[in-house]
């Protein structure tokens, strides 16, 4: 392949990258993610994504040849389609998953949602659940949810609005939905109890073609008509892919940061994920179970900073670090109530603002709560980090020495996702990147400042 697009949406932004045949990025557009909040529910505006998406695709088609097109979106989300019907093909809006109306009928989503030990999927508030979603949507709107044709996962809709190909893929299937049974590799009993299993078109592998682009968009955009385009991924499955192609069986972890913080544990115990603390099964690319454990770390370190005064990209010291540690000034969770081993608790802060660095704070917790998800998971062996913390070189170091003896390497793709979807469009695709070894810091303290931390947290 010489070029590969990559379409990526994420809650918070939505991209199109193009990189080229050494995997490196020539070409990145963005804009916000923005969710509607008129009738009848709050939903994504996938007509101004798709305007979107195409006026960029015209100027790549423009620049580059491109040869493949790959697709990955954030998980939780699936489009109800009659794909018969024109446009946009929606029997009803895309939900957006923070809506909490879902959450009204939970009482009678219990009495058919498969129990824990069958699709290892924590029971979530709002919409986080898929299952969740559709029973809603299913109850709520009975005469629309009767002119579906298909479930369309996120990126599978994107794809059938390239190509016209509906199909169904795992990783997306198995991301917190209640719709899969991971250690059995099928749909859940909650599938088949809702009459949904035909729905839900034929399960293709991530790396396969779904089909070319139709006549519309070639014409739309300038892209030549064949140009293929792969059934698509989970984004924080994308970002595992590469690790699980590069490794030799050893265990390791992959740590993916953006609006949400998702550690993967590979070669991880099976056993003894704990639903309460948003630990959970998720699905890699070759239908093989992940073990995860999660929290929304963009949404609280941007919490933190706000509520101490503070902005997002803050500029602070490894001094500014160690008042933090000698006043014991901390943040407890959670500052995003739906998510995190500390769903359900309001978080709170322990810090004089006048003497704070809040970007500090903010950094500090999210390293003690990606400190603590790896011990919940038992990982072993490397780790590796990737995505917006990237940026954040103080929090790195803060992990890494929080982490003792086990290595972390940061990715040289900040993104997280971006090669890992392209990878999908050519299997020949060099996947070993630079990964720099992150150096711990020298704080005699942490260790110390950790301990009370937990404990307090624990109280909770």
């Amino acid at each position: 392949m010489d070029y590969v697009v990559v379409l990526d949406i994420g809650k918070t932004n939505i991209k199109v990258h193009v990189l080229d045949k050494h995997m490196d990025s020539v070409f990145e557009q963005s804009k916000p993610n923005t969710v509607m909040d008129g009738e009848p529910y709050p939903h994504f505006d996938v007509d101004a994504i798709w305007a979107w998406f195409l006026t960029v695709l015209q100027e790549v088609a423009g620049q580059f040849p491109v040869n493949a097109i790959s697709v990955t979106t954030h998980g939780a989300t699936a489009a109800l389609v009659d794909r018969s019907s024109p446009g946009n093909g929606l029997v009803l809006p895309v939900l957006d998953y923070e809506f909490s109306g879902p959450g009204s009928l939970s009482d009678d989503y219990a009495e058919v949602r498969p129990p824990f030990n069958e699709t290892r999927s924590p029971s979530l508030p709002s919409g986080m659940n898929l299952g969740r979603q559709l029973y809603w949507q299913q109850v709520c709107f009975p005469e629309a949810f009767k002119r579906a044709t298909d479930i369309l996962l996120y990126p599978q809709y994107w794809v059938w609005r390239l190509t016209g190909i509906c199909c169904s893929e795992v990783t997306s299937l198995g991301c917190h939905t209640d719709l899969w049974a991971p250690e059995k590799g099928d749909f859940s009993g909650l599938v088949d109890q809702m009459q949904w299993r035909s729905l839900f078109p034929e399960i293709r592998p991530a790396d396969s073609v779904a089909g070319a682009i139709t006549e519309e968009v070639s014409k739309k955009t300038g892209l030549p008509e064949r140009c293929p385009v792969t059934v698509g991924i989970h984004d924080s499955n994308a970002s595992y892919l590469r690790y699980v192609k590069a490794s030799k069986g050893e265990p390791f972890a992959v740590i993916s940061t953006g609006t949400w913080a998702i550690t993967m544990a590979n070669g991880g115990p099976k056993a003894g994920l704990d639903e309460s603390r948003d630990m959970l099964m998720n699905v890699d690319f070759r239908r093989e179970p992940v073990a995860c454990a999660r929290f929304m770390a963009g949404r609280e370190y941007e919490s933190i900073c706000h509520k101490m005064g503070s902005f997002p990209a803050e500029p602070f010291s490894i001094r500014d670090v160690e008042v933090i540690l000698e006043t014991d000034a901390h943040a407890l969770p959670a500052f995003c109530e739906s998510s995190g081993p500390f769903s359900g608790k309001t978080g709170s802060l322990h810090a004089d603002v006048n003497r704070i660095n809040g970007a500090a704070l903010a950094s500090v917790y999210c390293a003690l709560m990606l400190d603590l998800e790896l011990d919940l998971l038992k990982a072993n062996g490397d780790i590796f980090l990737e995505g917006a913390f990237l940026k954040n070189a103080f929090l790195c170091q803060l992990l890494a020495t929080l982490r003792g003896e086990q290595r972390l390497f940061l990715s040289n793709d900040s993104t997280g996702t971006v090669k890992g979807a392209a990878a999908l469009a050519d299997p020949e695709a060099p996947i070993e990147e630079k990964r720099a070894l992150c150096e711990p810091l020298q704080l005699p303290e942490l260790p110390s400042y950790r301990e009370r931390w937990r404990q307090r947290c624990q109280s909770l």
